[in-house]
């Protein structure tokens, strides 16, 4: 589990500990209950839901390292000089980068949708730090645990997560990932403009085979998981007040800061439509769940759907308006993003508090 999410995942079982739901402290903890230690019927719709995501991502996955060989091939024909390549191939790396650009936009929802079960759940959160939230060596504590070794003989000791590998490269926003020697001028404009990009052939297709390896592994793993109170408790209460660090990435982004970002990733689509997408996928969670709290407090249960609905209601607003047009400042992106950490920090101590009542112990 990522640090920022376990340290928050901890704060809210306090909340629940204060109001007397959990045992805390020196006190000893109390065990499962059978019945949450057993695989709940209700949450059959939740690994429903994971496996339909990794399949949509394992096919993205597969077509972007489809696509990376045949680049690599054509950097091979010219020995690696991209000068030369731009010279002799320009229309076929200008319909290579831009097919990649359209799948990864097409593979960010595949993941982002299902992300608050694989963050959420610790059997298979290792994958959510590989894959989407892991940083770079940089960073030892929240480093995706990757090292590339390429083709030609370099090795990339953890360079970050595959997301951002596959986007920067793709997109011309990490130069460390960019061919050598050239200027991406895709159209023979004589400018260069923002996403055209010569990925470094060499370091993009061991990222592409590598991530879809990934994906292939994250698939057999979510085949296996079966889904229980425990699980979804966890994902709930893990994933949802994790508003301020999207909010954050969002702000900081080209879709706020313009072309004066910092934010190398996040290019793809705005991180307005991840907050929604995550909050999605965590209403089918809560979905499954809300009976095991109705039979504690009815009126809670139908309480905290209401605040995620509205939650996720609030998400989508504004992806929609900045969809059609609405440019947001650096202050709105805080008060906004303020805002929905409040509203998702009291929704899941709520569900903290409800899987105390339960006797569900959450894996902090």
């Amino acid at each position: 589990m990522h640090a920022t999410r376990r340290r928050l995942c901890a704060a809210l079982v306090a909340v629940g500990c204060a109001v007397g739901v959990a045992a805390c402290g020196d006190h000893e903890e109390p065990q499962p209950t059978a019945a949450a230690e057993q695989p709940a019927a209700d949450l059959q719709p939740v690994k429903d839901f994971l496996l339909e995501h990794t399949e949509r991502l394992d096919a993205d996955a597969a077509k972007l390292r489809e696509d990376a060989e045949a680049y690599y091939a054509l950097a091979e024909a010219a020995d690696f000089e991209y000068a030369k390549l731009l010279v002799d191939k320009r229309a076929e790396v200008k319909a290579f980068v831009e097919d990649a650009q359209a799948t990864f936009t097409d593979a960010n929802p595949a993941y982002e949708e299902m992300e608050g079960v694989v963050a959420g759940v610790p059997s298979l959160a290792d994958y959510d730090v590989i894959i989407d939230a892991g940083a770079d060596k940089s960073d030892p504590e929240n480093a995706a645990p990757i090292t590339l070794k390429t083709p030609g003989g370099k090795t990339f000791d953890r360079p970050g997560n595959f997301n951002y590998l596959i986007e920067t490269s793709a997109f011309g926003t990490e130069p460390k990932f960019a061919a050598k020697g050239v200027e991406p001028d895709l159209d023979g404009d004589g400018e260069v403009s923002f996403g055209e990009a010569v990925p470094d052939a060499d370091f993009y297709v061991t990222a592409a085979r590598e991530f879809e390896k990934t994906v292939k592994e994250l698939d057999a793993a979510a085949r296996e998981w079966t889904p229980t109170p425990q699980d979804a408790f966890t994902a709930l209460v893990v994933m949802t007040p994790t508003m301020s660090e999207y909010f954050d990435a969002w702000k900081n982004s080209r879709f706020v800061a313009g072309a004066k970002a910092q934010e190398k990733a996040f290019v793809a689509a705005s991180r307005l439509q991840d907050i929604a997408d995550i909050l999605g996928g965590l209403q089918t969670v809560y979905k499954g769940v809300q009976p095991r709290i109705a039979e504690v407090d009815d009126a809670q249960a139908t309480q905290t759907k209401q605040d995620l609905t509205e939650l996720t209601s609030f998400a989508e607003r504004l992806r929609d308006e900045e969809a059609g047009g609405k440019k947001f400042t650096a202050d709105q992106a805080e008060t906004l993003g303020a805002e929905a950490q409040t509203r998702a920090e009291a929704i899941a101590g709520q569900i903290s508090q409800a899987a105390g009542r339960l006797d569900i112990q959450l894996e902090t």
